[in-house]
Order: C-alpha cells, then sequence, then structure tokens
C-alpha cells in the first residue's frame, strides 16, 4: 500500500496564484502523461485542452502495422437538469468537434462497461503496483525526487504487442516479453536508446529479470555483428544503421553482471559477443571496420547516419561525422576490455591475449590522434571528409566515463575542465560549443530548422550520467559537488510533461523544454546518477563506470 511511504513526497504541485491567473499559456504548457504498459497512453495538458495531435484519452499501442493509434481523442460533459435542460459543460465548440469526430449527434448519455476491474479496484491495484516498484528499487529511489524518477522510469518498460517470436521465445524459457519506449509521445523501442538507458530503467530500479530479458532478445537479434536500431515488426524489417548501439550494448551488459552477478546469460551471450568483435575487425556493414594500422574504429556510408547524433531531412544527414569518431572508439576501446576480462574468466587465455593486443593498439592510437592540444580537449572526428574535426561536443567525455577509459588520465581534467566550461547547462551538456559557426541557440522553427539544431547546440539531458561519471572518476571525493549537476532537473519535474524529463532543451537561458517531453534515457540517466551520488555511495569503495 502506498501508505507505507509518505506519500505527500510522490505529489508534484505546480504553484498557482491569482497573479497567474492570466498566464493561461501555464496551464496550456504543462502537460500529464499515463501509460499502460503495453506502449500505448493517455496524455494531454492540465487545463485539459489538446494542444498537440498526440493528446488524448487513449492512444493504443496496437501491433505492427498499425502501431500507436488515436481511439479516444476526448470526452465533453453535459449536464442534464430537471427541468430537461441540456448544459454542455465542454461548451458548444468541443460538441461540434466531437461531432465530426464521430460522426453523429453529441451524446446526451454515456455509459462505460467494465469486463475488467472497477474504477475503485483498479485505483487500488494501481497504487499496490506502485508501491512494489518502490519497494524493490535502490533505497535512494524509495522516496522524494529518487521516488518520483522511479515512477517515471517506469513508464518506458512495456510488455510490447504482436511480437510473437519473441513472445514463444520469452515463455519457453520463462521469461516476459519486455521492451523500452524511447520517448513519448512519438518514439518507439530503439537499440541504442535501450542500451544507454537499461541501468537507469531497470537496474536501479530492482527490475533485474526484464533487464536479463532485454539484454538476451537483443542478442538474439544480432547479425553481422550489430544489434538492431529498430526491431523487426511484421512485415517491416530491423533496421541496423547504427554504429554504436552494438558497442553500448557490452556496456549494459556489463552494468547487468556487475549488479546482478548472472553469469549464465554472460555465457550465453559470449559467442555472439566474439561473434560482434570479429565483425568489426573484418568489416561489416555502413562502412564500420577497424582500421588495420591503427586499430581504431571507423564508420560512414553516404546517406546514412550512424551515430547518435542522427539527424537527418531528406537526403541531408546534418552531422554526418563520417570516420574515427571521439565516442565510437571509446565504447570500442571499452568493449574490447570487458571482452578481454569475460573470455578470461572462461579460461580461453589465447583468445584474450588476443583481445588486449587489439586494446592496446586502439589505446594508443586514440590518445595520439585525438588529443586537440591548441584546446585541451579530443578532437570529435578524426579521419573524416574534412579531415580531423576540433568542433568541442560533448561526446568526448565518454573517454572518461567508461568502466575502461581509453584516454590518459593525464588528459582527464582539461578534458571535464572544458566541457563543464562550454557545455554545461543546469539540464544537461550542450551538443556543440557556442563559438562554433554551426552553433544553434534555439530548436524551434519548421522541420528543417530543428533538425538542423538538433546536434548543434541543443541541450540532451541524458549526457549529464556521463558527465556525472566522469566527474567522480576525476574527483572522486566529491559525491556532493557531482550532485549539485542535477539540481536543475528538479525544478524541470514541475515543466513540460509533469513529473517526467524531456528530451531536450534550448542551449540558451531559459533552456526551454523540447522534443519529446518524456524521455526515456533522460529520466534514466537522472535517476541513475541520484542514486549514485547519494550519501550512502559516497561512504563506498568509487565504482569503477
Amino acid at each position: 500500500m502506498m501508505d507505507a511511504i509518505n506519500t505527500s513526497e510522490l505529489i508534484r504541485r505546480m504553484p498557482w496564484s491569482e497573479a497567474h491567473a492570466a498566464e493561461l499559456e501555464m496551464l496550456l504548457a504543462r502537460e500529464w502523461l499515463v501509460t499502460n504498459g503495453l506502449g500505448g497512453y493517455a496524455a494531454g495538458t492540465v487545463s485539459g485542452i489538446l494542444t498537440r495531435r498526440y493528446h488524448g484519452l487513449l492512444v493504443a499501442g496496437l501491433p505492427a502495422p498499425f502501431g500507436r493509434m488515436m481511439l479516444l481523442p476526448h470526452l465533453s460533459e453535459q449536464l442534464r437538469l430537471s427541468d430537461g435542460t441540456i448544459v454542455r459543460l465542454g461548451g458548444e465548440e468541443r460538441a461540434g468537434e466531437a461531432f465530426q469526430l464521430y460522426g453523429a449527434p453529441y451524446f446526451s448519455e454515456f455509459r462505460l462497461e467494465f469486463c475488467a476491474l472497477q474504477p475503485a479496484e483498479a485505483l487500488l491495484a494501481e497504487r499496490e503496483r506502485r508501491q512494489r516498484l518502490l519497494d524493490t528499487a535502490h533505497t535512494e529511489a524509495r522516496t522524494g525526487l529518487g521516488a518520483e524518477l522511479l515512477l517515471a522510469a517506469d513508464q518506458f518498460v512495456i510488455r510490447p504487442t504482436g511480437r510473437v517470436r519473441d513472445a514463444v521465445r520469452a515463455h519457453a524459457a520463462g521469461d516476459q516479453v519486455r521492451t523500452v519506449i524511447a520517448g513519448y509521445h512519438w518514439f518507439t523501442d530503439w537499440g541504442r536508446d535501450t542500451m544507454i538507458s537499461l541501468e537507469g530503467l531497470t537496474l536501479t530500479t530492482g527490475r533485474h529479470d526484464e533487464a536479463g530479458y532485454i539484454l538476451r532478445t537483443f542478442a538474439d537479434y544480432v547479425h553481422d555483428g550489430l544489434i538492431p536500431n529498430l526491431f523487426p515488426e511484421g512485415e517491416q524489417e530491423g533496421l541496423y544503421h547504427t554504429a554504436d548501439a552494438t558497442l553500448w550494448f557490452f556496456h549494459a551488459l556489463d552494468r547487468y553482471v556487475d549488479v546482478t552477478g548472472d553469469q549464465t546469460t554472460l555465457r550465453l551471450v559470449l559467442p555472439k559477443l566474439l561473434d560482434i568483435v570479429e565483425h568489426h575487425l573484418c568489416g561489416t556493414h555502413f562502412g564500420i571496420r577497424v582500421d588495420p594500422q591503427d586499430g581504431l574504429l571507423c564508420q560512414g556510408q553516404e546517406g546514412y547516419q550512424l551515430t547518435w547524433m542522427d539527424a537527418k531531412v531528406g537526403d541531408w544527414v546534418v552531422t554526418p561525422r563520417r570516420g574515427k569518431a571521439v565516442e565510437i572508439n571509446a565504447l570500442w576501446y571499452n568493449a574490447l576490455r570487458l571482452l578481454e576480462s569475460w573470455v578470461r574468466t572462461e579460461q580461453d587465455e589465447p583468445t584474450a591475449q588476443r583481445l588486449a593486443e587489439h586494446a592496446a593498439l586502439a589505446y594508443q592510437s586514440f590518445n595520439d590522434r585525438f588529443w586537440y592540444a591548441a584546446g585541451g580537449y579530443l578532437y570529435d572526428v578524426v579521419d573524416g571528409e574534412q579531415g580531423d574535426d576540433p568542433a568541442c561536443r560533448p561526446n568526448q567525455v565518454l573517454a572518461i566515463s567508461l568502466r575502461h577509459t581509453v584516454l590518459a588520465p593525464a588528459r582527464w581534467q582539461s578534458v571535464l575542465k572544458v566541457v563543464q566550461q562550454r557545455l554545461l547547462t543546469p539540464v544537461g551538456l550542450r551538443s556543440l560549443a557556442p563559438d562554433h559557426p554551426e552553433y544553434k541557440a534555439r530548436y524551434d522553427g519548421d522541420l528543417r530548422a530543428r533538425d538542423g539544431a538538433y546536434h548543434q547546440g541543443t541541450v540532451w539531458a541524458w549526457l549529464i550520467g556521463p558527465f556525472i561519471d566522469a566527474w567522480i572518476k576525476v574527483y572522486p571525493d566529491d559525491y556532493a559537488g557531482a550532485r549539485r549537476f542535477l539540481h536543475g532537473f528538479e525544478a524541470h519535474l514541475s515543466e513540460a510533461c509533469i513529473g517526467s524529463i524531456s528530451e531536450i532543451f534550448d542551449a540558451e537561458e531559459p533552456f526551454t523544454p523540447r522534443g519529446c517531453v518524456a524521455q526515456a534515457w533522460s529520466v534514466a540517466e537522472v535517476l541513475r546518477c541520484w542514486v549514485k551520488t547519494s550519501p550512502q555511495a559516497a561512504q563506498k569503495p568509487a565504482d569503477p563506470a
């Protein structure tokens, strides 16, 4: 029961007074979201007015090829008085709108038939379910801001509909089908977002079984050394157009094994991991291959956007980053070292030694090639189409933040200082430093303008996670200082989608939230770091990740 904790801590109140009465925009800008665990949701504004085509009382997640469909946009109320007078509480305009929607006169009566739970029973069941989520989570995620983020995280872990193959395999293994929705209202489940979000959404929240299922499912879909960025749905084939999702898979698996000790799953997927590395060494799709001369991983194919900076409008790839990207090689080195340790545990010393040699070459080459001495930070891409790119971007923090750090320790502090001074905001990291000629301070305008700004300055909330990981590595005694970088998100929970965290923000004050109003990796990384920077965590030995 929810009475087991102070439920007032889980109520987010929106300040309101007569002074705000004229500011109706506040009521239109604040949104609410309720999900059903099946990929569907209900959403709207605090005012009750629907301002997006994605708003409605039931947007169902249907099997492919239908996807999400609006089944019930809204209800308008009317009151029948004893003298027969009818008062439409929603107004004549809304009644007329309903006539257009339903193709019939507006309802004079409305009655719901229940094949399921009565309203009071449903409310009680939901409260009990939420209490179970709190009871199984990390201690720091059971009260206050941590608990709010925990419940926000729950919205993204769903049971997908229509995936018969996955359901059969899961049933045979005693699993339950689970996947991760990248964001509401329009994203589906993406490989990259899932791997980055997995620790915060499932491991921090105590949902270890679901984490294991998700990882085993992705391992089953490995094709030519890549995991899918988009799953196959119905007759639609899976899309594997990503250079980093597969490398994030190693990171997510590492965090899972570290938390759960599940060696069975590790042994099960180990052959797939070795296959992934072999394909990267020999070369696979989209120009993803290791350069044998320096051991660095390059990627890129005309017309494709393969890194997380993946905006594309028509044939225009906004930030192609073809060549050897900094975070791709940080992830590659981390994957090699992780696999080396896992193989060595299995007593396969020759394979472990070979992986160690590839890792050592990549390490040496990375530090020789990526250091931009004039700026005291890292190139974003080397051996690119225009040579080496000195654009100051947040991708470089991954060279410090991962378990196995590819950047020489002597350079950590310089890189972190530059990122803090030029990219850090109260709600995440800018995607490009303000002094760059392509910098865009605002994410607005038409689709082309928005996508042109998506990774050219726009702030991304999820990047606060790697930044805090890097901060604690550089300043291992400053957990309190690391936590202060999260304080801006507490205020944000009262704007945009109440109780959740947006995908992106404008790059300058007032850092207006943009994009999806509830984003999985935003919530996941803030929750993970909230727990990681807790006073209890500060008293424990530093986490190598």
